[in-house]
């Protein structure tokens, strides 16, 4: 067959299509965003794929799919699992007919998101399968089989690809279709009722406890579970772990056993034939001591004299990534032998490329978002205010010299921690930011809340018109859809004076005199005040614009543009500003910031 360089998520979406996949559903998210991104690019005819509001909401559409027999593909990063842990909770209760997968995305670091979880915890916790593939080739294999283990079990089935398993490229062996002698998906009232009750709820659980222990030693052949080599040291591991490992051993020598786990639950009988004869094992796996455990436990069930270090010893580490330069050291240390000169790496290398300086994000030079944060700071001098932040490129404002999020907890909380703020604390301007995107995903019952609850706060409504930090996806507001076809333009003022109860205004949000005035005076009133700053993400707004340029016989040095704006495009350079025309984006902001109004457009310079 065919092979073709696919990265990670595009392997996982290629697999669910290939087993037969009818409704992908999900809500962006660094690193799982180009599972469905690939899905809607590469679907067939029939094929329904949708960006929802949020990860609860795309779950339950792809537990209805599943309940009509139809397959389907939910797709999240670790932290929207949270979102979607209560309709998760129960659906394994209640079961499904069509094979049903969760790809849920873990972030080890984190790279790019609020925390380090590990979901083969959740899927232990949930009493689900979790299949943990080591690399895209393995990801586009599991892909296709969790859907059939999901039909099997009559229940849904997780896959746990993590950052780097997402976002690596291999050469993939496309196969052809499975073949399933799938009915025309329906869901019969008279026969499928899914309803639980307690009832329910305690005559499953023994069934489902049941189904994970006879599963345990199904798993311990296939599905990313694996034993090779002899000796009397073992070396366990899964995920991208496996790769590191394999990676890190070649230039090495030395005997061992080597375990490959990639499911939970976790292949016992696999194990007890890998640590039969061993003196001592050294386990390697992201994040948490999941296979670690598990080995220990067996050791005292067994009553097994095998030595397991790992994270519980401090012989791994137990937060971030692991790394194929981390992993071989340690494994000199354990087999005991000598690492080739070829193996090392150079002081301040991995993987043979010297590493580049950290580098901090910000906001880009042309986001309306640090126009937004600029006229609230202006417009808040003198007053005792507290600005609670949310999860989107706008959570960047905490950076100096905005210093504009003081609160960051989740998606659509900083609306909710400022009504508690202003509650504990009357004396507090509280004043909450929100993205387009976001407000769409959770920031509506926030606002619902503080309206019903007659709450005294200012929220801000960054609509740049763009899911930007995790790529550009369409949401509600934008008029298209997940697959590019039009669709209803839901309109957030229109959305905000359906709910009524609240003081509603729009600004530009380039225009930072016309936006100190509205915060002034939205500060003036009481009660629940929605602010909306307007101005596209300059990765929807390609017109052309001229960059602006600073008028050297007016400019002071006073560094006024550099301390207070910290726009990319504007320095110093000696004692005058100078923009750079090659990152001015033309937005005009930076005008009315310049005390003495030497920033003008580039032909008036």
């Amino acid at each position: 067959m065919a092979k073709r360089l696919l990265m990670g998520n595009e392997a996982i979406a290629l697999g669910a299509l290939r087993a037969g996949v009818g409704v992908v559903s999900g809500y962006p998210g660094t690193p799982s965003t180009e599972i469905l991104e690939t899905a809607a690019r590469e679907r067939g005819a029939g094929i329904h794929v949708e960006w929802s509001v949020n990860e609860k909401t795309a779950l339950e559409l792809a537990a209805g799919a599943a309940w009509a027999g139809c397959r389907s593909l939910v797709t999240m990063k670790q932290v929207g699992l949270n979102v979607a842990s209560d309709p998760l909770m129960s659906l394994n209760y209640v079961g499904i007919k069509g094979g049903m997968v969760i790809a849920v995305a873990d972030d080890p670091g984190p790279i790019s998101s609020q925390t380090e979880q590990d979901t083969r915890r959740f899927g232990e916790f949930a009493k689900l399968v979790v299949l943990d593939p080591s690399s895209p080739e393995e990801a586009y294999l599991m892909a296709a089989e969790a859907f059939a283990l999901s039909e099997e079990l009559g229940r849904p089935v997780i896959l746990r690809p993590t950052t780097r398993v997402c976002h690596s490229y291999a050469a993939v062996e496309i196969l052809p279709p499975l073949e399933r002698n799938a009915p025309v998906p329906v869901f019969d009232r008279n026969k499928e009722r899914r309803v639980i009750f307690p009832a329910l709820t305690r005559a499953q659980k023994p069934i489902i406890e049941e189904k994970l222990f006879s599963l345990g030693k199904k798993l311990s052949d296939g599905f990313g579970n694996s034993l090779t080599g002899s000796g009397k040291k073992g070396i366990a591991c899964g995920g991208v772990s496996y790769a590191y490992v394999t990676q890190a051993l070649k230039p090495l020598g030395g005997e061992y056993k080597l375990l490959k786990v990639g499911t939970v639950p976790f292949p016992r009988e696999l194990a007890r034939e890998f640590m039969s004869g061993l003196d001592e094992l050294l386990v390697f796996e992201e994040l948490d001591p999941v296979i670690e455990d598990e080995l220990i436990a067996l050791c005292g069930q067994d009553k097994l004299s095998v030595r397991v270090l790992g994270k519980r010893s401090g012989d791994t580490p137990n937060v971030g990534e692991n790394t194929v330069e981390a992993i071989r050291a340690r494994l000199v240390s354990f087999l005991g032998c000598n690492e080739t000169q070829e193996a090392r790496e150079p002081e301040g290398a991995v993987g043979g490329i010297a590493c580049p300086p950290n580098r901090p994000p910000v906001l880009c030079a042309g986001c309306p978002h640090r126009g937004a944060f600029y006229a609230v700071k202006q417009a808040c001098k003198g007053l005792h205010a507290v600005f609670c932040g949310d999860i989107g490129c706008y959570t960047l404002g905490n950076a100096q010299p905005l210093d504009m999020v003081d609160t960051c907890l989740c998606m659509g909380a900083g609306i909710s921690a400022a009504q508690g703020l202003k509650t504990a604390d009357k004396e507090i301007e509280a004043i909450a930011f929100v993205g387009d995107s976001t407000f769409f995903h959770t920031g509506i019952p926030g606002i619902i809340n503080a309206v019903y609850n007659k709450h005294d706060i200012l929220v801000c409504v960054l609509d740049n018109r763009n899911t930007a930090m995790t790529g550009s996806q369409p949401h509600p507001g934008l008029g298209k859809n997940a697959i590019g076809e039009p669709a209803p333009e839901l309109s957030i003022p229109a959305i905000l004076q359906g709910i009524g109860g609240l003081e509603l205004a729009r600004v530009n949000a380039f225009d930072l005199p016309a936006g100190i005035a509205a915060v002034k005076e939205m500060l003036g009133k009481e009660g629940v005040r929605v602010l909306i700053f307007e101005g596209a993400c300059i990765a929807v707004d390609k017109s052309p614009k001229t960059p602006a340029a600073v008028n050297n016989g007016s400019c002071t040095g006073c560094g006024a543009c550099v301390r207070r704006f910290g726009c990319p495009a504007i320095h110093m350079a000696g004692r005058a500003a100078e923009i750079d025309p090659t990152l001015c984006t033309g937005c005009g902001e930076c005008y009315s910031v310049c005390p003495v109004g030497a920033i003008v457009p580039g032909e008036g310079a």
